[in-house]
């Protein structure tokens, strides 16, 4: 070889619109959503307060809305661990990250999500992949939509 590497394709881009199972349900607990708050330094009352919280309408706290997160989380777990999209976590950065909030995460809620792979680029040997992930409550309605994209360096 000479002095430049080739870098390979990483990713298998046919996991592009594959879907995962749905996750067990987090129960969002009100003590999580207060040391979330402090890690992200959110300052209104409404995350820590019940008080406040109840005032504005809530039956509990509210999560900061990057809390989604830790729900998507769960989700990306599949496709991390799933042999036929081969993705090597070691190599991945990590490029965006989008919400969309029908409603606030609130302390009590019982959420379950679902993610799909929404593309696979292949963009100067690195791949960037993009995902979607619907996190729904106990009733499933549709709370946030958490879309993410993780850029995976190609082997030199």
């Amino acid at each position: 070889m000479g002095c430049l590497a080739t870098l390979n394709h990483v990713v298998n881009p046919n996991i592009e619109g594959k879907s995962y199972p749905e996750t067990d349900p987090y129960l969002v607990g009100r003590e999580k959503i207060r040391e979330f708050a402090h890690a992200v330094k959110a300052s209104s009352p409404l995350h820590f307060d019940v008080l406040s919280a109840q005032a504005a309408g809530y039956s509990d706290v509210i999560a900061p809305p990057t809390f989604a997160v830790v729900i998507q989380e769960r989700s990306l777990v599949s496709v991390l661990t799933d042999k036929e999209a081969d993705i090597d976590f070691s190599r991945v950065v990590h490029g965006d990250q989008r919400f969309i909030h029908v409603r606030p995460i609130v302390a009590g809620d019982e959420l379950t999500s679902t993610l799909k792979v929404a593309s696979v680029k292949s963009i100067g040997g690195h791949s960037m992949v993009t995902f979607e992930t619907e996190v729904h409550d106990s009733s499933r309605q549709l709370v946030c939509t958490a879309i993410s994209t993780l850029v995976v360096r190609g082997a030199e």
